[in-house]
């Protein structure tokens, strides 16, 4: 009786608040270089830079391509790295700490960033398919005996050129028409979209999941998954590797991928490629760089560890193209074909090419399965820390709303089913009509350039390159080389300007195999969005403008000020005000 009364005096205390759950760091340093190295070394790597050496001039092209990676590339990928460091802030607050006036371009990046989500991802549902179809009896892809095969399918590995066999007028072949017919069930334009295909839905949901649990406890989970994603592929890599060298015809294919032609390099389209490779291998402009950066201790080493991983991904480029075109050299050989017949980039060379190069092969299942892990584990990093970097962003703007019992854990679950929801269109019979424009309008060209541009400008002239070379030697001990400086003044803003004027100058409709002609309204979907997430810089811009008070040149230099709770910058802004006081004049009016 007295214990109930006791209860009635003192009722319960009511439950507190969740609190908000700290922003973590990584755990070793070792999680830092395998995510990044998982986020920068993908397809890219393995599809298109061995195609791009071979088209444009072997190992001349390699001329153009360091230039653009000593101008452009390694200054970025600094630049965003150490300011991550420096700010421990994601994609958008980075940009709010450093100069406010140029918040929208976070914003525009992760908007790049959710539409790379959406059509990257169905890339890695097609090698599950590609994958899911090797643990067979027979490779599908490798006769024409099934029901998604037409009258004109032709083996080639039954077809020899060299005893002046005729290919029959209208002939595919089996690798083709399994692509085609039986993973596209291509229709016949945008048009007509057609049935969604559930078979690639639930490879597609399979990605999703799969990436939702590399990135649902954040940092802690982020770190933990390239340690299998990141490695793996080397693996498989350097098994392909020594499989390709081995056969026979290899060394044919290797002279091909390396001869140097320096007459290419007279071409301007040779160094728009090499300049576009750049940004499309080492995510550069996406705040992923940024976001990985964040999670960095203050005084750890980004600016020796941006090298290293710079290096580690043109590396494994010029790795993959041994890998790649050995084989191709083979396949030539085995069927008499000249290389250039069988040379292809992108989709084509994963899922037509290598395909059929593994029909040729002894065990062609276990040479498909090897080849297809490795592609969806370089696919699937990129991926992840795309959404890592979309969750870290948002985060960061929003920490007590967001970092609250599972609340980021049902806000990733919100992003991965929207994610899913667009990703049924890409799936569809005409979704790989839409999958090229996201990929020819947002993901890569003027839009990335644009982003660049913004970047140098920002960092170079309105914050100042000598204090963010200040801000790194306060973190590492040491300023950055003197051209890392003057790339970002100079260099990346004159480099990345040029290249988007001579592509705006060289622009051509997009075509669907250089043949299907997009209608006006695809067009008008592709620059809507492109400019959806660039217009986001002026946006904001005018937003920030319109919150401040006084003259325009008031406003303009109270936003571009950066923050006052920034590593250092009370010191910095200390020695700014003295050294203003004295150029001015003292107390007693002496000019000192």
């Amino acid at each position: 009786m007295a214990d109930s009364l006791c209860r009635l005096c003192h009722p319960p205390a009511k439950a507190s608040p969740p609190t908000v759950k700290e922003r973590g760091k990584w755990g070793s340093k070792k999680e830092f270089i395998l995510s990044v190295a998982g986020a920068i070394i993908g397809l890219g790597n393995v599809w298109r830079f061995p195609y791009l050496c071979y088209k444009n001039g072997g190992g001349a092209f390699f001329i153009p391509y360091l230039l653009f990676l000593a101008v452009c590339g390694i200054p970025l990928f600094i630049l965003e790295t150490a300011l991550g460091q420096y700010t421990s802030q994601g994609g958008i607050m980075c940009w709010r700490k450093i100069c406010p006036l140029f918040e929208g371009m976070g914003y525009a990046s992760q908007i790049i960033i959710f539409y790379g989500c959406i059509s990257y991802v169905v890339i890695l549902a097609w090698a599950f398919f590609y994958l899911f179809s090797s643990f067979s009896g027979e490779l599908p892809w490798a006769t024409c005996n099934n029901t998604w095969n037409t009258d004109y399918c032709l083996v080639l590995n039954n077809f020899n050129a060299t005893v002046n066999q005729t290919m029959p007028v209208n002939a595919s072949t089996s690798v083709t028409e399994f692509w085609q017919r039986r993973v596209l069930n291509l229709s016949t334009g945008i048009e007509d979209l057609g049935n969604i295909q559930w078979e690639l839905s639930l490879c597609l949901l399979l990605a999703w999941i799969i990436c939702y649990f590399c990135v649902w406890k954040g940092v802690r989970s982020t770190g933990k998954a390239p340690y299998v994603t990141a490695t793996f592929p080397f693996i498989m890599l350097a098994v392909l590797f020594v499989r390709g060298m081995t056969l026979p015809g290899a060394f044919h294919g290797i002279k091909y991928y390396l001869y140097p032609n320096p007459e290419r390099l007279a071409d301007p389209q040779v160094w728009m490629d090499a300049g576009t490779q750049i940004f499309y291998s080492y995510a550069l402009c996406l705040g992923c760089l940024t976001t990985l950066g964040s999670y960095n201790k203050y005084n750890n080493n980004c600016y020796r560890d941006s090298f290293c991983l710079c290096l580690l991904n043109s590396g494994t480029s010029f790795i993959s193209g041994f890998a790649i075109f050995s084989v191709l050299g083979y396949m030539s050989q085995k069927q008499g074909l000249d290389i250039s017949l069988v040379a292809e980039s992108g989709p084509g060379l994963v899922f037509i090419v290598y395909p059929q190069a593994v029909t040729l092969l002894p065990w062609p299942q276990v040479w498909s399965v090897c080849f297809f892990i490795m592609i969806i584990l370089l696919g699937i990093d990129g991926q992840f820390i795309g959404l890592e970097s979309l969750m870290t962003s948002l985060s960061d703007v929003y920490p007590s709303q967001i970092r609250k019992g599972y609340r980021r854990e049902l806000l990733l679950i919100l992003i991965c089913a929207l994610g899913f929801g667009f990703g049924l269109l890409l799936v569809s019979e005409g979704g790989a009509y839409i999958l090229q424009i996201f990929d020819h309008y947002v993901c890569s060209g003027p839009t990335l350039l644009l982003m660049a541009i913004f970047q140098s400008v920002v960092i170079g002239w309105i914050y100042g390159a000598d204090r963010f070379c200040d801000n790194i030697k306060d973190m590492i001990g040491y300023k950055p080389l003197t051209m890392i400086k003057y790339s970002w003044l100079y260099g990346t803003p004159l480099v990345c300007s040029g290249t988007l004027v001579f592509l705006l100058l060289r622009y051509t409709p997009l075509k669907f195999n250089n043949s299907y002609i997009y209608p006006w309204w695809a067009y008008c979907i592709g620059w809507f969005l492109a400019m959806s997430s660039v217009v986001m810089i002026p946006v904001t811009m005018v937003w920030k403008l319109a919150k401040v008070k006084g003259t325009l040149w008031q406003r303009l230099q109270k936003i571009c000020q950066p923050s006052s709770d920034l590593p250092g910058m009370t010191k910095q802004m200390e020695s700014i005000h003295t050294s203003k006081h004295f150029r001015d004049g003292g107390p007693d009016g002496t000019v000192y």
